[in-house]
């Protein structure tokens, strides 16, 4: 038998063959990666060896006892009929889980329910003789032979979210779309009586819902989308009653004894039951291939005309005659915003956007306190203070593409709001501006200086003053504060970018921003912001040793400081009695590193540090006028005019974490993970101490909950998965 050896040689043809259908098998295997994405379910557990409240609140692990770890991402497709079926689990043997399903079949109907469960832990440490929490009714701890015994009081608060949505094709360009969602929050959160130091917790149990129905059109050239989204909030208890219990008596806020300054019990309202109702309509044109039209309109009404829960209270809590039994709150919310995008040449691109927004509270003004006049002092009336406001912005930015690669990016955003005042005089304390103006310009130069270097910088200064202002009550005193989120003030920010990939194995992002804030003061009012100044750095980089091993790291610096002034005057006299002048700062590092590698095919393991400290620091230098009653409140030196005590410690929080895992592939399609971590955060907040240092407590003649902070927290994790992957 006569053997054949036939060879191959590459011709131009079969080598231009290659290269259309070599990649094209290229293709198949990412699509079908995407028709048939791999699925994955994690079982486990995990075990933490010490309380760790403040970095529980993040993650829903904040006792030291095992925890089940639970997670699920199944991924299907019926390819007969185009249907997507989608599950995915979070965290679902914790308190903060999530829950994910979808299906959708292509081009015709879908729809899906999430549920998710957000809790809220507070991380301080409070013994009280309370009795009550979680009611509408509570006996604060008293003191005394009306003392009661004391106990761990663990504060809360759970959200409780499904939110569920259908869509549907209509029409070859029409859809439907509806989302409804229910949200549940229940729990106690740390709260006060505010008039004197007695510890309260609020009960939250309360019900927010929204639905949102939509209508979308998609034409070649108009697209439309309009609808209707409502909003319900409803709240199961509706007055707190807080009191002491004497002599064995019940608190009872509704004949409460005593006198209108230092009530038996005090009844603290709730949030009230209120709603919204908004209809909109979205749309854009495309006029030309280059040149697109955008509008929105919307109005929105919201109220609340819930009774009162005051109302029907008797004795020294009883509201006075001719009170409104309701607020009949109203506000009313119009929008109408215009956009327009061009690009009239290949290097020349231009947007422009107007905005009229306008919040008309309609709610009718009335007395809800009214105090009668004594000997001793003059009668108090408080209203409430309906609040509008017209808002008319724009902004308008060009860019064009320069030689070199270089693109100029220009731009300038106005706002002009109408606002107003409160109508009595004597309940303004300072001035109020009705009307705000602020302009900011933009400039950026970006380049692509390279195939491996790309930057950009950026310069934004803008200016905000406020044109007509309402003078308070006294306008000797008080015309001289000038309130920060109305004050007059120039602002110049500065913005730096950096991408740097010189080789495929290395990259690196550098990032700068510094800002700068001047309050102007010279129109006399000086008690307030003077400047401030924040900063920031950060950098980002990854190094691939090889295929196998993958090194990445990050750090960032930021810093904010502000400048403030602050006066402080008699209640009764008006007498001014002291000036502080604060130079304030808060300061953050962040440094974190992460390795990945592959041991064997077999193999994997990774590692991450992560440290990070804050600090905020307190430099107030304290000047006493040598008037008014409070000079005797402040230790002074031989002038008697300024106060000599210490200044306010700094505050730092540390937070130091390592992590580490590894993978190991026992079979093609299941792995099994440890991972191993060692967290270690300590603080040395003051805010729940006394000077002395000795923990916070409430009235120590009247409560005596003690409040404190758990300053040092090591704890370590060990956790084991099996994670089986299929398709």
């Amino acid at each position: 038998m006569k053997t054949i050896n036939t060879t191959f040689r590459l011709t131009a043809v079969a080598a231009a063959m290659l290269a259309a259908y070599g990649s094209a098998f290229a293709e198949d295997d990412d699509l079908k990666a995407l028709t048939k994405p791999d699925s994955s379910i994690s079982v486990g557990a995990g075990y933490w060896t010490n309380d760790r409240p403040q970095q529980g609140i993040f993650d829903g692990m904040r006792d030291d006892h095992g925890y089940a770890l639970i997670d699920a991402d199944v991924v299907k497709r019926d390819d007969a009929t185009g249907t997507w079926f989608k599950f995915k689990g979070d965290s679902l043997g914790l308190e903060s889980r999530k829950i994910s399903v979808e299906v959708q079949q292509q081009g015709n109907m879908g729809g899906f329910v999430n549920y998710s469960r957000i809790p809220r832990e507070n991380p301080l440490e409070i013994r009280s003789g309370i009795r009550g929490v979680g009611s509408e009714r509570m006996t604060i701890s008293g003191a005394g032979t009306n003392a009661l015994p004391f106990h761990d009081v663990d504060l809360a608060t759970y959200r409780d979210l499904i939110h569920v949505g259908f869509s549907k094709n209509l029409l070859k360009d029409f859809d439907l779309k509806l989302s409804f969602k229910n949200e549940e929050k229940n729990g106690s959160r740390h709260w006060g009586l505010g008039s004197a130091a007695l510890f309260v917790a609020e009960p939250i149990d309360s019900t927010t819902q929204q639905l949102d129905v939509t209508l979308e059109y998609t034409g070649e050239k108009l697209q439309l989308a309009g609808g209707y989204a409502g909003s319900w909030y409803r709240n199961k208890n509706d007055m707190v009653c807080a009191g002491v219990k004497v002599n064995n008596n019940p608190v009872n806020c509704l004949t409460a004894t005593g006198s209108a300054s230092s009530p038996s019990s005090t009844p603290l309202s709730l949030p009230l039951d209120n709603e919204a109702h908004q209809f909109f309509l979205n749309a854009g044109y495309a006029f030309t291939p280059s040149t697109r039209g955008t509008l929105k309109v919307s109005r929105s009404v919201a109220t609340q005309d819930e009774t009162i829960p005051s109302i029907g209270l008797a004795g020294v809590n009883a509201p006075f005659v001719g009170a409104p039994h309701k607020l009949d709150g109203e506000i009313v919310t119009s929008l109408v915003e215009l956009g327009l995008s061009s690009r009239p040449t290949s290097k020349l691109s231009l947007n422009a956007n107007l905005r009229y927004h306008d919040v008309d509270d309609n709610t009718p003004l009335a007395t809800f306190v009214d105090v009668p006049a004594t000997r001793t002092s003059p009668r108090v009336i408080v209203h409430n203070t309906p609040h509008s406001n017209e808002t008319k912005s724009g902004k308008f930015e060009a860019s064009y593409l320069l030689p070199e690669r270089f693109k100029l990016i220009g731009g300038v955003d106005f706002k002009d709001q109408d606002r107003s005042a409160p109508k009595f005089l004597d309940e303004r304390y300072v001035p109020f501006a009705e009307s705000i103006e602020e302009t900011t310009y933009r400039l950026q130069l970006r380049r692509s200086m390279s195939e491996t270097v790309n930057g950009s910088v950026a310069f934004l200064h803008s200016t905000r003053d406020g044109s007509v202002r309402v003078t308070p009550h006294d306008p000797h005193i008080f015309d001289a504060i000038n309130p920060l989120h109305i004050a007059d003030r120039t602002r110049n920010k500065w913005r730096m970018s950096l991408d740097w990939t010189p080789a495929e194995a290395f990259s690196m992002q550098f990032n700068v921003e510094d800002s700068h804030d001047d309050y102007a003061r010279e129109d006399g009012r000086p008690w307030g912001l003077k400047d401030g100044r924040a900063t920031l750095v950060s950098v980002d980089a990854r190094y691939a040793f090889s295929d196998k091993w993958e090194l990445t790291g990050w750090a960032s610096h930021d810093v904010t400081r502000a400048k403030q002034l602050a006066g402080r005057w008699d209640r009764v006299t008006e007498i001014f009695e002291m000036s502080k002048d604060a130079k304030l700062e808060d300061r953050g590092n962040s440094v974190g590193l992460g390795l990945r590698g592959a041991l064997t095919s077999k193999l994997k393991i990774g590692a991450d540090v992560q440290w990070t400290r804050t600090e905020s620091s307190y430099d107030e230098d304290t000047q006493l006028s040598g008037l008014g009653g409070l000079q005797a409140t402040y230790p002074s030196d031989t002038t008697g005019f300024r106060a000599t005590g210490a200044r306010l410690p700094d505050i730092e929080n540390t937070l130091t974490r390592v992590s580490m895992f590894a993978r190991y592939a026992i079979r093609k399609n299941a792995d099994v993970q440890l991972d191993l971590i060692h967290e270690r955060w300590k603080t040395d907040d003051w805010t729940w101490n006394f000077a002395n240092g000795s923990d916070f407590t409430y009235g120590t003649t009247t409560d005596g909950t003690v409040v404190s902070n758990k300053p040092k927290q090591t704890a370590n994790f060990i956790g084991a998965r099996y994670i089986y992957k299929f398709q």
